[in-house]
């Protein structure tokens, strides 16, 4: 399965009807305890989450699958038919031909990988049905993403990344911006992140990668994960060497971009407060605690199409900067740099603002 999930809307209703395919794959073959958690947690996400797994299970007659997880829907009696056909005809009236004919082959892939995997391997309660699929945000956005495995992903502000789910690897790769990803614990299936050359591997854990014009940036929120040059064919679900370099909870490396080995001394040990100043995007928040005006202004530009620029003046450049801005908000911005640092704003006629020392 490959698709582009972007974020007009949250939950918009193609992926909401995406998942809800892949959930019906998943029951048809029987949940793992993990999955079964997963799926609730889907479930108790959005109330249109349930009527649209519904309706997909009914339209490709998998009613059965839900009955026999009847515990997991105390909201609503299965067995009643009546009671099944208004949940389906509600959602049917909000969805568009498109949107269902979307629903339907997406569905009927799975199906067909499911059909491959069982001459392939072992009994149902093992198969993986191998998906591909890329997530986007636009400039100023984020968003939370629950991955089939239970894994919970978020992306920050214009990041791309491709998921790839295979019964061997759990593999995402980094294109642009910046994730943090919590990752279910499966030792039989390693997560991976891809970045620039460099592969990112955990178990069970919890980090952020973040591509930077000439680095990578690590940071190590839960756990350890390994890290090495990217070599061979990542998807088989190879492990790592022991070779490879260790960063553990507590720790934040940048790796260069053109760097060909990951070095140990490139290791940091970084304090709690830090980690929460470096992953306050994931509440909304920029924390700034003395860094220079200019180094501010690069990191508010990251959530902004609005181009701001700063004069030539040093003794501006290197103003320290202490506070917490909502990302995206550059008029809260220029109020606080007019009221706190005697800073103004100063809007062209193409609507870039330039910033000044205050008259």
């Amino acid at each position: 399965m490959s698709n582009v999930v972007q974020f007009p809307d949250k939950h918009s209703q193609d992926q909401v009807m995406s998942q809800a395919c892949d959930w019906i794959s998943k029951l048809d073959r029987g949940l793992t305890e993990i999955e079964e958690q997963a799926l609730k947690n889907w479930l108790a996400e959005q109330p249109q989450h349930l009527p649209c797994l519904l309706n997909v299970a009914e339209m490709w007659d998998k009613m059965d699958d839900l009955q026999r997880l009847s515990d997991l829907f105390p909201q609503v009696n299965l067995h009643a038919e009546t009671q099944v056909e208004q949940t389906s005809q509600t959602t049917r009236s909000k969805a568009t031909p498109s949107s269902w004919a979307v629903a339907a082959s997406i569905c009927f892939m799975l199906v067909l990988a499911g059909i491959n995997l069982m001459g392939q391997a072992g009994p149902w309660s093992e198969q993986i049905v191998s998906t591909q699929t890329n997530y986007q945000t636009q400039v100023g956005q984020s968003n939370k993403v629950q991955l089939a495995d239970g894994s919970q992903l978020t992306l920050n502000t214009n990041t791309f990344v491709q998921v790839r789910f295979s019964q061997n690897a759990r593999i995402i790769e980094l294109q642009r911006g910046e994730i943090h990803i919590d990752v279910a614990h499966d030792k039989t299936r390693p997560l991976s992140v891809l970045a620039a050359g460099k592969i990112i591997q955990a178990v069970g854990t919890a980090f952020s990668v973040q591509m930077q014009k000439n680095a990578i940036e690590l940071i190590v929120t839960e756990g350890e994960v390994l890290v090495d040059k990217q070599e061979g064919e990542v998807d088989k679900g190879d492990r790592l060497a022991k070779s490879a370099l260790a960063v553990t909870k507590g720790q934040k490396v940048d790796i260069n971009r053109q760097q060909i080995e990951v070095k140990k001394n490139h290791v940091v040990d970084i304090a709690p407060a830090e980690i929460a100043v470096d992953l306050s995007w994931r509440s909304g928040n920029l924390v700034f605690r003395g860094e220079s005006l200019e180094d501010a202004v690069a990191e508010i530009s990251r959530y902004t199409k609005i181009k701001i620029e700063l004069t030539a003046d040093t003794n501006l450049r290197n103003t320290k900067v202490a506070g917490v801005f909502k990302t995206g908000d550059v008029e809260g911005l220029l109020n606080a740099l007019q009221h706190n640092f005697a800073i103004q704003g100063k809007k062209q006629a193409d609507g870039t603002i330039v910033l000044t020392p205050a008259a």
